[in-house]
């Protein structure tokens, strides 16, 4: 089974992310998919403060699956991060590039769960093809 994200940007920046098991929704366009899920989260949170300074945050957003990890995106204590530094300027520019957004989520993603002592793990290789095995034998004799 593979598994990949697809991404939904809105106008105003928010965005959302949404798992495409086995290639689902490759065939989806980035328009179609956007019309699915206009409807916000109704378990979406209320805005809330920066658990570090206080500040307002960018972003905040349940971390993994099971590591119970809360991540924040604030320009105030993540700017000195480079993929946070980065996730902050996309989020800031009006004219944000939402083909950028995957990997700049993913980067920040995977800084802030560095940060709290998790790591990726690396994504296992395709096994190699098995050997062909040849029978040769003479010229008329096969």
């Amino acid at each position: 089974m593979s598994f990949t994200w697809r991404y939904v940007v809105r106008p105003d920046g928010d965005f959302c992310r949404i798992t495409n098991l086995d290639g689902s929704l490759d065939h989806v366009s980035d328009e179609e998919l956007a019309r699915r899920s206009t409807d916000r989260d109704e378990d979406e949170q209320p805005a809330r403060p920066c658990s570090r300074c206080g500040g307002d945050l960018l972003l905040h957003w349940h971390g993994p699956l099971m590591t119970g990890v809360w991540m924040e995106l604030c320009a105030a204590c993540d700017a000195h991060r480079p993929a946070a530094r980065a996730f902050i300027q996309w989020h800031r520019d009006a004219d944000r590039d939402p083909k950028a957004l995957p990997q700049l989520f993913e980067d920040w993603e995977t800084e802030t769960m560095h940060a709290h002592g998790w790591f990726r793990a690396p994504q296992p290789e395709a096994p190699p093809s098995p050997p062909v095995h040849l029978r040769l034998v003479p010229r008329g004799q096969g």
